[in-house]
């Protein structure tokens, strides 16, 4: 297992790597609108759409993100738009969370389907669009959610005590909550110190936030996006465990599924856009 891990995280950057560091946003876009409309056939096997409509789903989602590559709608989206998808996360995700896998499968098929094709689409968007905000920008909310995630991993395990969603996840804690944002908070202090030392090209989420929110609202920020974090992966889980499946596919040996991977980013990104449009 380890070295099926290690084997498909060296091809995944061997890949990902000259796709980010590209002066051309163009690579970046369409390895991600791959990458994209595979987890849209994951979502659509996760949902009942049974093999061909899984196909279906994936290819619907890819594309509709390449008409709007192609048609440079990205470069304009309107930034009004992140803040309805913002709001879209943070109630539908409480929402459902409250519902827990039990109250999932009551969701009409179709609904599901809308939604994985406008969850995606929204992410996939928004990521492009922070690419083409700089690779600073790109980088800082990637890191979010990975400091987010390791923090409250071990944070969690040494502090661990009051279940966070027991239905769900198990093993999360809210003293792991805690602990991923308050390691947000300490990276975005050391990254937007590194910013006024060092020109980088771009600003950073870190930057930016301060700069048009103030650092109280900055501080408020960030403490959503990690928390929105932490919702994404409880949002799959709970699509999974509904589902009776460990990971959403094997398509990364190793590593499980392209949903497996990107489930905290699906609304940290709208979000992160939203707080960068102010």
């Amino acid at each position: 297992m380890l070295k099926q891990r290690v084997i498909t995280a060296i091809v995944l950057l061997a890949v990902l790597l000259p796709a980010v560091f590209a002066p051309n946003p163009w690579p970046f876009a369409l390895f991600t609108l791959v990458m994209v409309g595979a987890a849209g056939w994951e979502w659509g096997r996760l949902n009942a759409s049974g093999a061909a409509g899984a196909v279906m789903l994936g290819l619907a989602v890819a594309v509709l993100c390449g008409v709007v590559l192609a048609m440079g709608w990205w470069l304009a989206f309107p930034g009004g738009a992140w803040w309805i998808a913002a709001a879209l996360w943070i109630v539908g995700g409480a929402l459902a969370l409250r519902a827990g896998p039990a109250g999932w499968p009551r969701v009409p098929v179709v609904a599901r389907w809308l939604l994985g094709l406008a969850m995606l689409c929204f992410a996939w968007l928004a990521m492009v669009q922070a690419r083409s905000l700089g690779l600073n920008f790109l980088l800082s909310v990637f890191c979010l959610v990975w400091m987010a995630d390791i923090a409250a991993y071990f944070g969690g395990r040494t502090f661990g005590r009051r279940k966070l969603a027991p239905t769900i996840s198990p093993g999360k804690s809210w003293e792991g909550v805690w602990s991923g944002m308050a390691g947000v908070l300490v990276m975005a202090l050391c990254w937007s110190l590194a910013d006024t030392h060092w020109a980088v090209g771009s600003p950073s989420l870190y930057s930016l936030l301060p700069e048009r929110l103030g650092w109280p609202g900055a501080v408020v920020a960030l403490l959503v996006l990690a928390m929105m974090s932490v919702t994404g992966d409880l949002f799959e889980s709970l699509v999974k465990r509904s589902a009776g499946a460990k990971d959403s596919s094997q398509l990364l040996p190793g590593h499980g599924g392209v949903l497996d991977r990107i489930d905290a980013l699906l609304p940290v990104l709208p979000i992160a856009m939203a707080f960068a449009s102010v």
